[in-house]
Order: C-alpha cells, then structure tokens, then sequence
C-alpha cells in the first residue's frame, strides 16, 4: 500500500515581499502564507508537518541525488553508460572529488531545507489552540524528522551550523559535532516520548514516524558515537516492541509487497508518477536500455558479488544480471555500456549489472518512481542490537539476533548459510559488519559502517581513500563562500 500522508509541497513565504510603498508593508499579503499566519490552526499544523516528510522525496535529499555512498564503498561503481556523468559522479568512485563536486551543494541544502520547514513546526505549533496529543504528535514528527537530517549532515560533514529557529542570524558559525549530537539525541528523545507505536496508526497514516522508528535511529546514532550500552538498550526496547518482524521473503523487505510491511520501521512513501509524489531514487538506478527502468548508476562491484557466501539467495535478490527474467520482462541492458569491463591485463574489473533493491514492477521510467526506499528496516535493526550486544561482551545475545537475520536469508534452505557459532569479540566483530554487508548491501550503509567502525583505510585505501580526509566531505564551496567568514572548511580540504 502507498502511503497517504497527504505530504503538501507548500512554499511558505516566511519573508514578505518587500516593496516602496510604507503601507504594503503593514499589511499582510491578501492570500499569501506568511510567517504570522501559518500555521495557526490544527489543519495548518498538520499541513506543516506533513510539508517537512517532503524533503525526504527530493531528488537531492540521497546524497545530492545520487547514491554516491555505495559507489564510494567497495560494494559499487559509477554505473550507467562509462561516459554519462564521468566528470560528476565519476570522481567519487575513486576518491577525487572536490569541494565544488556535483551534488554536495543540493545534498546540503535540502537537508536544511527540511531542517527549516521541521523548525516552523518545533517552534510554531506549540501555540495552536489543538489537541495536546496531535500538538504533541506533530512536534515529535517533526523532531524527529529534523533528527534524522541533522544525522545525515554530522556524518557527511561532521560540526555543521545547528540552525534551531525559523529566523536564524544570518551568519551562523558551525557548531561541533558533539553538539549537534546533542540535539540530534534530544530531538529523538522528545521523539520516543510522543510519538505512537507503528500499530496506533491506521492505514491513511502510513509511513509516519513512529516510536520504534525513533528507537531505531537513536540505536543507531548510539553506533555511530560508539556508546553501545545505549546502542544495546534502545535496539532492544524495538526488538521486544513485537511491532516489526522480518518479512519471510528477503527480495521483499526492500520490494513492492514489503511496503509498509512488517520489516518496514521507516521508509520514503511514493506514488508511480513523475515528479511530486513520486520518488526519484529508485529511476536513477533502474536498469538503462532494454527495458528503460532508468539510469542505471550505481553498478554493483565483482568484489561485492564474490563476498556472499556460497548459494546465499542474497546474492540474486541484490543484483540484476544481463539476461535474467524479472516480473516477465527480459534484461538485455544498455547497447552502449560494454558487457564487460577489462584493465590493462585484460583481467575482468566490471561488468554490467544493476541494483536488484530498487527494481519496481512495470515497463517504463514513470512505474520505477514508485519504489518505497527503506531508510530503516527490521534486519538493521537486529544487526545493530548483535553488534552493540558483542561489543557489551554478551556474545550469546548478539548470536541470537544475528543468525536470526541468516535464517530468514536461507529462505529454509538449511544447507547453507549455517548458523555462527563464533563467540570472541574480535571475530563475531567481523562476521556480524561482514552480515551487514550481505544483507544491507547497496541500501546506503556500507561507507559508513566502514568509517564508524575504522574499517575504511584497509577496505577503500586501495580505492583512493585517504585517512584524515574522507572520512567526512568537504563543505560545499558555494556555503564556505556567502558564510562571509563563518564556516570553515574541513581539515585536508
């Protein structure tokens, strides 16, 4: 089912139009939002909240618009056509990107786009005459949506401006990173407190935020600061939720019958069409050529296939290959991409293929809008509580949590994929990041488990990655540039 959130696109016109007529500007626009009259009643509040879930349908919100996470982790390539985007996407597949690449600027400003329309609804609904649990409901919306764009901000370019207010100053100073966790961790804690479980939301209300997914991003940005008794704690208050479960077919954790599924704890809602309400993430990776489902980047990696396991049916539902059959349509791929990709050995480095966990059933470019990304499901979930329950040294509970994730994998095939047994901290630490990269594979993840967990400079330094840069982007240029002195670029940058 699609989500109904009635997510509005609104502009509001927080600054008046100025003009040379003195009594223009004493009057309100005739028509016009403005920052004194919206929103002011409880349909305005639902319609500014519902405004901040937009921002998670931009085109920019993914990284600048493309998944540059998976192509700069060892699971992908640029993909599509060698040619297409080769000067803008190209450089992040080996480490050469600058502060003025393609991307960094749309990435950063939709965040705090989304970051301003969830400052309208913290700062302006607590005054609406309304039901204190909608009032309270929508603030937790909204928290923890400005929650999860701070989050993305801090990883990708560490201490950013923590922008709080609807009229900030017009110069603000970048704040730590250790502050903006701070905020992040309090915008989800009020989040936890407010908001309902996903079962008190009925179907009109799918895809809302909800107390696990709350939970969830907490546990997570808990990894992230390597606090794992929290990490522990709030991973396992969802386990325990009984709200979420795994879906018992793997392909449809990210698919269309999984939307809004048991294994869903959040994910970005959208509809078969072309531009608003549709969601352009899934069309740029769909397969280029024949059938034309999309772009085609993000091309999975050899080392990616040949990490899975032996008969892991992971591995087919991940990747597309060239002559495959999905939902009665024939694969042949792009005319102009080769089929294979030779060095100067003539040894095979890529071959041309496409991300499985985007597919979305139709024929043409305008169905593939419609793919529902899982920025959260239930098998990260009990990744996160096995690695933080290792690291609290209980390897017995991270096994339990861990080889629950192989056996929906195994797909009841118990001649593969065998439980682990292993119990030392240092190996379990490896199989259970190793799991992650199986099951969570060109969702997004990869990079970033490899920075947070050290891994980076072994894994990716053969791939251009340089300690004490990359692990952070740069600050777009064009921000350093109008902040008149404020921010301040990242070190080695």
């Amino acid at each position: 089912m699609k989500t109904k959130i009635s997510i509005s696109i609104i502009l509001m016109a927080f600054l008046l139009i100025t003009a040379g007529c003195e009594d223009f500007l004493q009057k309100d626009p005739q028509g016009e939002l403005t920052q004194e009259a919206f929103p002011v009643t409880a349909s305005d509040a639902l319609l500014a909240t519902n405004a901040v879930y937009s921002t998670i349908r931009n085109w920019a919100y993914h990284s600048g618009g493309y998944p540059i996470m998976d192509i700069m982790s060892d699971d992908a390539h640029k993909g599509s056509n060698p040619n297409d985007q080769l000067p803008t996407i190209g450089p992040y597949d080996k480490f050469t990107h600058t502060t003025t690449q393609d991307g960094l600027d749309r990435w950063w400003s939709s965040l705090y786009e989304g970051i301003k329309r969830a400052n309208v609804v913290i700062e302006m609904v607590p005054s609406i005459n309304m039901s204190t649990d909608l009032r309270n409901r929508c603030i937790a919306e909204a928290s923890f949506l400005r929650g999860l764009y701070y989050f993305d901000l801090v990883r990708a370019f560490g201490g950013v401006p923590k922008v709080t207010i609807t009229t900030p100053p017009t110069k603000v100073p970048r704040s730590t990173a250790g502050e903006i966790y701070d905020l992040i961790i309090s915008d989800l804690e009020y989040a936890i407190t407010n908001l309902p479980e996903k079962s008190a939301y009925g179907p009109d209300d799918a895809g809302r935020a909800t107390k696990g997914a709350a939970k969830s991003l907490l546990a997570k940005v808990y990894l992230f600061r390597k606090d794992f008794i929290n990490a522990e704690k709030y991973a396992l208050e969802v386990i325990i939720s009984d709200e979420y479960d795994l879906e018992p077919v793997f392909a449809d954790a990210n698919g269309k019958l999984g939307e809004h599924g048991v294994e869903s704890v959040f994910e970005v809602g959208a509809m078969e069409v072309d531009g608003a309400g549709g969601n352009q993430y899934a069309n740029t990776q769909g397969v280029r050529g024949s059938p034309n489902r999309g772009w085609g980047f993000n091309r999975p990696s050899l080392d990616l296939r040949y990490s899975f396991e032996t008969g892991d049916p992971r591995l087919d539902a991940t990747i597309i290959d060239l002559g495959e059959t999905l939902d009665g349509i024939l694969i042949l791929g792009d005319g102009t991409t080769p089929d294979e990709t030779l060095d100067g050995d003539q040894n095979v480095i890529e071959v041309e293929c496409y991300n499985q966990k985007i597919w979305y059933p139709g024929n043409n470019t305008t169905t593939q809008w419609g793919h529902n990304r899982r920025l959260i499901r239930y098998a990260d979930v009990l990744l996160m509580a096995a690695e933080a329950l290792n690291e609290n040294d209980d390897p017995d509970g991270a096994l339990l949590y861990l080889n629950e994730v192989r056996r929906r994998a195994r797909q009841g095939n118990n001649s593969i994929l065998p439980d682990i047994t292993e119990t030392s901290k240092g190996p379990l630490r490896d199989i259970i990041i190793e799991e992650r990269r199986h099951e969570l594979a060109l969702e997004g993840h990869r990079f970033w488990d490899l920075v947070r967990t050290d891994r980076a400079a072994t894994v990716l330094g053969p791939l251009g990655f340089v300690t004490g840069k990359h692990e952070l982007f740069p600050i777009p240029q064009n921000e350093i540039d109008i902040s008149q002195g404020s921010l301040e670029q990242n070190p080695n940058w």
